[in-house]
Formats: C-alpha cells, structure tokens, sequence
C-alpha cells in the first residue's frame, strides 16, 4: 500500500521526535493496547529500540486484558502490574501528597505512573515513552465535538488548553516516577512536533461534532504501518478508566 503524503510526512515528524527526546536504546512503553499506544510501540520498534511494553491495572481490568490481546499480534515483549487493591489507597494518598493538587485527573495519571514506573524499575529500565500528546493535537476528546460547532478557532483554542493541562501534568507525573529512578518521556509533546501536528488540517482529525472516533490521521497511518486492526479501529477509554484507576480512586474519597 502506498502511503500518502501526509501520513509519511506524519511519520516522518514522529520519527524525529522520538530521535530528539530518546536518547538511549533501551526503553520500557507504557502500554493499553490502544491505537496510540500501539503506534508509538510500533514506530520505536520499527527504528530498532529495544523495547519492552508495561501495561498496569487492577486485575481484569480493560487495558491489561486489551492490552494483551493486541501484543498476540506484535509479540513484543510485554510485562503486566496487577494492582493491589488493598494498599492502593495508601499509594493514593502518598501520590496526593506528593504533587499536592486536588485536581482529579492529575492524581489518576500519577498514580498509573507511579504503577508504571514501579514496574519498569523492576524491569532495570529507567526510560519509559507515553504516547501523551496525540488525544490533545488530533482532536482524541470529547471536547473536540464540543468545540466543532464554533469553528477551527475554538477547536485551536481547546488544544492550546489542553496542551497546557498536559505538559504541567507530567512534570507531576515525573515527579512521582522519580521515586523509582525512571524518567517519563513523551516525544509527542516536544515543541517541534508540537508546531507540526498544528500544521495538520483539522479534518485529517475529527470529521464533525458526531465524530465518536476522531483522530483519523494517526488511525490510517497505523494501519498503514501494520498495527493491528482491533487497535486502529477500537475506540478505547483513558487510562485511569481503562485500568480502573479513576473508580478505584472515587472510592477512597
């Protein structure tokens, strides 16, 4: 199949990110089975890192059974951290204290990296690639839909918002994965790549304000560059959802 331009040009930007932000070979990925997840996967592994996906949840949740089901096809190696339901809500109090906000959405995230960086410290590997950044750049969330009917200015206005939200989140994050000796990284919101995604026309994104699956570009280009189906196609919860994190965390407050 040949590719088109705009997809290749795509990879080649996300290639040149990964270059510019990863700098050793050796990397854990934190891993859903998703299509974002599994395209960064793909792409790393296609330029020779060594790659090692970690995917974290309580037990039976969506993403580690997902997550699973994907990598029967890519045969990565893959390892998986069931959460313990019984000290979580002292992991949850710890990771509150640490990045000391109350805002929801932080605290989730940080406590799936703190599972995340837990196990790939287990693993020796102190480097661990997100993909983070493709939601806010190709129009991943609900708020896109939302934003459709007022025009590209408002859907421009909403992913500069949540740009923002997403780059002090992960110094949070960071902040939490240091315990342990790993660095998160997230090639996709370099600010060069950043600049380009911008460039990307909003239709290559989300189609209009009924669009449940949006992100269009970056589902063709991993087709294009053999993800699996069920993983280009599968419209798939964030992950404090898809772990369990986000029910889990409601409990204990």
């Amino acid at each position: 199949m040949m590719m088109d331009e705009i997809c290749q040009k795509l990879l080649d930007n996300i290639k040149n990110a990964i270059s510019e932000t990863v700098s050793g070979k050796k990397i854990g990925i934190a891993y859903s089975g998703g299509v974002d997840s599994t395209l960064i996967s793909k792409i790393c592994s296609d330029m020779d890192y060594d790659i090692t996906l970690l995917t974290i949840g309580f037990p039976e949740s969506h993403d580690i059974l997902f997550a699973k089901q994907v990598n029967e096809f890519l045969k990565y190696p893959h390892h998986v951290l069931e959460i313990d339901s019984e000290t979580f809500p002292t992991v949850s109090s710890k990771i509150n204290q640490t990045i000391q906000t109350e805002n929801l959405s932080w605290n989730e995230n940080s406590i799936a990296f703190y599972y995340v960086s837990k196990l790939a410290q287990s693993l020796s590997l102190d480097t661990v690639i997100t993909a983070n950044g493709i939601d806010e750049l190709f129009c991943g969330y609900n708020a896109y839909r939302e934003a459709f009917s007022e025009g590209e200015s408002k859907i421009h206005q909403v992913m500069n918002e949540k740009l923002e939200n997403e780059l002090k989140m992960m110094k949070a994050v960071n902040l939490v994965a240091s315990e342990f000796g790993v660095t998160i990284l997230q090639p996709l919101l370099h600010s060069k790549f950043i600049d380009y995604a911008k460039t990307i026309p909003i239709s290559e994104k989300i189609h209009d304000s009924e669009d449940l699956y949006r992100k269009h570009i970056i589902r063709k280009l991993a087709s294009q560059i053999n993800v699996p189906e069920i993983s280009c196609t599968k419209r798939k919860k964030a992950l404090q959802y898809g772990s369990k994190i986000h029910k889990a965390l409601l409990k204990t407050r």
